[in-house]
């Protein structure tokens, strides 16, 4: 168990009032413990308290080798998880939930009377795990340096003649040959009225001389996601395409020249995406602006107008303005993760955002 995490749960649940919780998304388990369960249908929690004993509910199929940090009571198939968590529970005090368990538990446990009131517990987890510790900071670092990699790779075969498809399955050749993981989400590899459509989804269309190419790519390293975003052009870029390239680029540096602490996070949605309106486009940048990552590639957290949390360091997220215009086939993206220091933020990604032609 990591200590210094759990210890910040344990005083974020104490500033929410809320005395115990549990605790079953496997990511959030791996993120204390450092282990890699997936239950599948049976019950698992972490059941940590403010005063008494933590305890790791388990089923008998997950046997755990070594220490965990924490006391662990297993059961077999024939027994009810949600009993053992009751008796473990203080019945008199509410229990966060995490937004994860089935509801078939949840009502188990209500109907057993195992806590006082039912909260979402993951506000607090998920806020914790928002601010990287160095280590993680460190492999954030290292995974967007290994994307830089596979990007740079990857640009030249989206003038190769490969279907988005193909060109999608190049992309995950790369990845693994990175030595990552795996994909932190699937490729996106997006050609002309393809990247238009920010919900595109990779079909057997073709490139073009002409056509504008969205990469949007990413991958795990050290159990941390990466995740970066290019436009290139075959061939050649008209004045259409280099106009909103130009104006999506300058949006993606002004929102990163906004990641700061002490700012909140509305403020980088606005900084891109005030610019972006002023320059005529603003009902084509149809999203929010970017997202929290880290152990997974979209954690709670988002850069949005309606997210006025201030900015802490240690936080990383995504930059990610863009422009779409369905009717003319042009779609411009461009992302990179930053990492916000005690004065600013370290962009993580640092592929060159200049104008590309692939020839």
């Amino acid at each position: 168990m990591d200590i210094c995490k759990l210890n910040r749960i344990k005083d974020a649940m104490k500033n929410h009032g809320l005395p115990q919780m549990i605790i079953s998304d496997p990511v959030s388990i791996f993120y204390l413990t450092g282990k890699w369960i997936y239950p599948g249908e049976r019950l698992h929690a972490l059941y940590i308290s403010t005063e008494g004993e933590d305890c790791f509910v388990l089923n008998r199929l997950f046997p755990q080798d070594g220490d965990l940090g924490v006391r662990i009571r297993y059961y077999d198939d024939i027994e009810d998880g949600c009993e053992i968590l009751a008796e473990l529970a203080d019945n008199d005090l509410p229990i966060g939930i995490d937004k994860n368990w089935p509801s078939r538990f949840l009502l188990r446990l209500q109907e057993l009377g195992g806590a006082s009131e039912y909260r979402n517990g993951s506000v607090i987890v998920d806020k914790v795990r928002q601010i990287k510790d160095e280590n993680e900071q460190q492999a954030m670092r290292e995974s967007g340096a290994k994307l830089d990699r596979v990007m740079g790779k990857l640009i030249p075969f989206a003038g190769a003649g490969l279907t988005e498809e193909e060109l999608s399955a190049k992309c995950l050749d790369l990845i693994r040959e990175e030595g990552f993981q795996g994909p932190s989400f699937a490729p996106i590899t997006a050609y002309a009225g393809g990247a238009a459509d920010p919900h595109h989804i990779t079909d057997d269309s073709v490139g073009r001389f002409g056509d504008c190419v969205i990469l949007d790519i990413g991958g795990m390293w050290n159990h941390y996601a990466s995740d970066m975003t290019r436009t290139v052009f075959i061939g050649t870029a008209s004045e259409r395409q280099k106009e909103i390239y130009n104006i999506v680029l300058e949006a993606n540096k002004r929102g990163i020249a906004a990641a700061k602490p002490g700012n909140k996070m509305s403020d980088v949605d606005k900084a891109a995406r005030d610019y972006i309106t002023e320059m005529g486009f603003g009902e084509y940048f149809t999203h929010r602006t970017g997202h929290s990552i880290g152990l997974e590639d979209h954690e709670t957290g988002d850069v949005s107008l309606v997210n006025d949390e201030i900015i802490q360091p240690g936080q990383c997220f995504s930059i990610e303005p863009g422009i779409y215009l369905k009717d003319e086939g042009i779609g411009v993206r461009i992302e990179d993760i930053v990492l916000i220091t005690e004065d600013g933020c370290e962009v993580l990604n640092n592929y060159p955002k200049e104008e590309i032609i692939i020839v």
